[in-house]
């Protein structure tokens, strides 16, 4: 499924491109979780939340970037770690919402919008 995906989200982001769109539309691209680094007994991969890609384009995001890095199977984080309240506050910041907002439950209480994440250093 990759190379339609590919050609599916090149074209997205030409189109925004030449519509002057791009640097207004944050375009987020991932998963809930990764995928093992090794091939398990059915010959498929299982689920696995340790290492895995997240793509941002646009939206004030500097092109051309590669931020952090896994060992040599993919298995751990090696370099710069993240995860998911990290991908929200920068989602968010690019969106013009602090990060570090809160809303109300339905009882009242406070609830952080990013349970503090911090705001990844991809912006140019």
């Amino acid at each position: 499924m990759l190379p339609p995906y590919d050609r599916a989200f090149a074209a997205l982001l030409d189109d925004l491109a030449a519509r002057g769109m791009l640097d207004e539309t944050l375009i987020v691209s991932l998963s809930d979780f990764g995928r093992t680094p090794r091939v398990n007994g059915g010959a498929g991969r299982d689920h696995y939340p340790n290492c895995y890609s997240v793509l941002y384009a646009g939206g004030g995001i500097k092109g051309g970037q590669i931020y952090g890095k896994s060992d040599r199977l993919g298995a751990e984080p090696l370099d710069l770690p993240c995860g998911p309240s990290d991908f929200l506050a920068t989602i968010f910041h690019a969106l013009g919402i602090d990060p570090e907002s809160q809303i109300r439950d339905p009882l009242g209480r406070p609830v952080s919008i990013t349970d503090g994440g911090r705001v990844l250093p991809l912006f140019g």
